[in-house]
């Protein structure tokens, strides 16, 4: 495989250029965020980078457990801070849903799918419960955007249910069905055009290391409906703590507890 220099890296990186030209073209206001986003970027990879190259070196559990357990947290907590409401403990609730369901399915993948020996090997774990971690962070801050923007938004629609002698559940169901759908669609997007429209990452990083297509394709298609799986669990999960968040079971619903984020 081709080993990228620092002249090639300066290369690709200048084609940012044309989404912050785009910016100002068009007067997006994307500019500042764009050239930021660029800058953690090529931070952030490279200190990873730097990172896993001495975990792989030391293989201690230690050092894996711990990368592990900063990546669930990092993205437990940036999937509630996109949300355009947000409320008080929103921060645990999205934390909870990306790790436990995170982890579940990483385990089931890692230990029962792919028999990993042994169970700390950094170049499975780190990489694999990543993208688990990332795709559960979508889901799990779409979810939770739809699901406190439908609350603020039929909240006199709830109010009159609840009034008219509907159960709680009943009255926030439909606000449920269309969060859990926001946050499990892009995944559903993502297995429905794969291979035909994109070639996922980690297939394409086999295939561009030496690896056998064959079973390139087949690691990708596990690690596909993992995500998958992640994601829809999360999304429930988000769901059910919203709603024992914003209801009782005398039927209130408490809808003070929404705050509007100022942009």
């Amino acid at each position: 495989m081709y080993n990228i220099n620092w002249i090639d890296l300066s290369i690709a990186s200048s084609l940012v250029c044309i989404s912050i030209f785009i910016s100002f073209m068009m007067k997006l206001g994307l500019a500042k965020k764009t050239l930021i986003a660029a800058i953690r970027t090529i931070v952030q990879l490279s200190a990873i980078g730097f990172i896993l190259k001495y975990i792989f070196s030391t293989d201690h559990p230690l050092w894996v457990v711990i990368i592990i357990l900063i990546m669930t947290m990092i993205a437990g907590l940036s999937a509630a801070a996109r949300s355009q409401y947000t409320y008080r403990g929103q921060k645990i609730d999205s934390l909870i849903s990306v790790w436990i369901t995170a982890w579940i399915v990483a385990i089931i993948g890692l230990y029962i799918v792919l028999h990993i020996h042994p169970w700390y090997s950094p170049q499975y774990i780190i990489p694999i419960i990543g993208m688990i971690l990332g795709n559960s962070l979508n889901a799990v801050s779409l979810t939770f955007h739809r699901i406190t923007q439908l609350l603020a938004q039929d909240k006199p629609q709830i109010e009159m249910l609840l009034a008219m002698g509907a159960t709680p559940w009943e009255a926030f169901r439909q606000c449920a069905k269309q969060a859990v759908t926001a946050g499990m669609l892009p995944s559903i997007n993502n297995m429905s055009v794969v291979g035909i429209v994109s070639l996922p990452g980690m297939m394409t990083g086999q295939i561009l290391a030496g690896g056998d297509p064959e079973q390139a394709v087949r690691y990708q298609i596990v690690i596909l409906f993992l995500m998958c799986a992640a994601a829809s669990m999360g999304s429930i999960l988000a769901v059910v703590l919203v709603y024992r968040r914003f209801f009782t079971p005398q039927a209130i619903f408490k809808s003070d507890k929404l705050i509007l984020q100022k942009d």
